[in-house]
């Protein structure tokens, strides 16, 4: 999405701003004993009372075969991205991280965060690869500036994760947003600079480095949705929404 006019800009950062306040509040509810579920009802829950719409929930990503069952993407441990959390009964443990992943439609825009949280008191491997994701996302967001391109964010993600000693996932990546969950440009979170799509002011993004601890090939479950390690080791995935403006990059949804 490229914004087109200031009530385009207001619903967006708007909607970030609730998004964020959503996000925060399961960040707190995560402990070992919850259930994903609880977590995904207690999303959908707080975004309808706030007169706003679930992004994910009824979505059909291109090539899924059945649209996404649930509010929120819960992924634990060795799973990538998009766990769904209603179809099986998934308990969270002592020393699991989880990731948190949610989009929320406010008056037609879309946003989309995630975050990757400590289930009661993790491994220090677990909390290396949590703070190397994150100030992944920081690098990228950082690179984010009108005149660079696509890869100069994707190339600033990957050094953050691999000079970490971790590995890039990269079958998945960021993306456009705002009108759709997903939108072009496709963000690698690996790449050279000066590479891709010139960033502009007003466009939307939604940037998210994903990261493994031992290999980075990752496979499908046989739900169509989530993507575990194919090696079992475990990933960590943040994202923030983002729009270009003059000065550098936006962060909506903080």
């Amino acid at each position: 999405m490229t914004i087109r006019d200031s009530i385009e800009r207001e619903n967006l950062i708007e909607g970030g701003k609730r998004l964020a306040a959503v996000l925060a509040v399961l960040e707190k509810k995560v402990a070992p004993g919850v259930t994903a579920e609880e977590l995904d009802e207690l999303a959908e829950r707080l975004i309808r009372e706030g007169g706003d719409t679930p992004s994910f929930l009824g979505y059909t990503p291109e090539g899924a075969r059945q649209p996404y069952p649930a509010s929120l993407c819960v992924s634990v441990n060795d799973e990538v991205v998009h766990g769904i959390p209603n179809e099986s009964v998934k308990v969270l443990k002592e020393g699991d991280i989880v990731g948190l992943d949610l989009g929320l439609t406010h008056n037609g825009v879309i946003v989309d965060a995630a975050v990757t949280v400590s289930v009661g008191e993790v491994d220090e491997e677990s909390k290396k690869l949590m703070r190397a994701t994150e100030a992944a996302l920081a690098a990228g967001i950082a690179a984010a500036k009108t005149g660079n391109h696509i890869g100069d964010i994707s190339h600033a993600i990957q050094e953050e994760i691999e000079s970490a000693g971790f590995k890039v996932v990269r079958d998945l990546g960021g993306h456009g947003v705002g009108e759709s969950v997903h939108e072009e440009p496709f963000i690698p979170n690996f790449g050279r600079p000066g590479t891709g799509p010139e960033l502009v002011m007003g466009m939307v993004l939604a940037l998210e480095p994903i990261s493994s601890a031992g290999k980075a090939a990752v496979t499908l479950a046989p739900d169509g949705y989530t993507y575990r390690t194919k090696d079992g080791s475990r990933s960590a995935h943040f994202e923030h929404t983002i729009l270009i403006e003059k000065g550098g990059a936006r962060i909506i949804t903080k």
